[in-house]
């Protein structure tokens, strides 16, 4: 599944103005990295795929439509699936970004 190109627009509107933004084709999807660090990505399974702090996951996850993303059946530490039911809105969308483009923030630049 290509990822969802609207969906992509409205996560470059969301991150409009980021110093150090880049966006990068990752993961079948199209990925919005800070100093080189992911944030934010349209996934190519759709929904969003996101950048966060492990500690946050709980707290996230607890939420309708976000889980912990998987990869070849194990769940990946750090990194949400969110997702379109949760995205409906720009405010949802915008709440979702600004998590992972805080967390991309506090990494150190690539």
């Amino acid at each position: 599944m290509a990822y969802d190109r609207v969906l992509a627009q409205r996560i470059r509107d969301a991150t409009a103005g980021e110093p150090g933004l880049s966006e990068k084709a990752m993961f079948g999807g199209l990925a919005f990295l800070v100093r080189g660090n992911m944030a934010v990505a349209a996934s190519g399974q759709g929904g969003v795929l996101l950048r966060i702090d492990p500690a946050d996951a709980e707290s996230l996850t607890s939420q309708p439509h976000v889980e912990r993303f998987e990869m070849r059946g194990r769940a990946m530490n750090g990194w949400l699936a969110v997702h379109p039911e949760a995205l409906q809105t720009d405010a949802e969308l915008q709440a979702f970004v600004d998590v992972g483009l805080s967390y991309a923030r506090s990494l150190p630049a690539k």
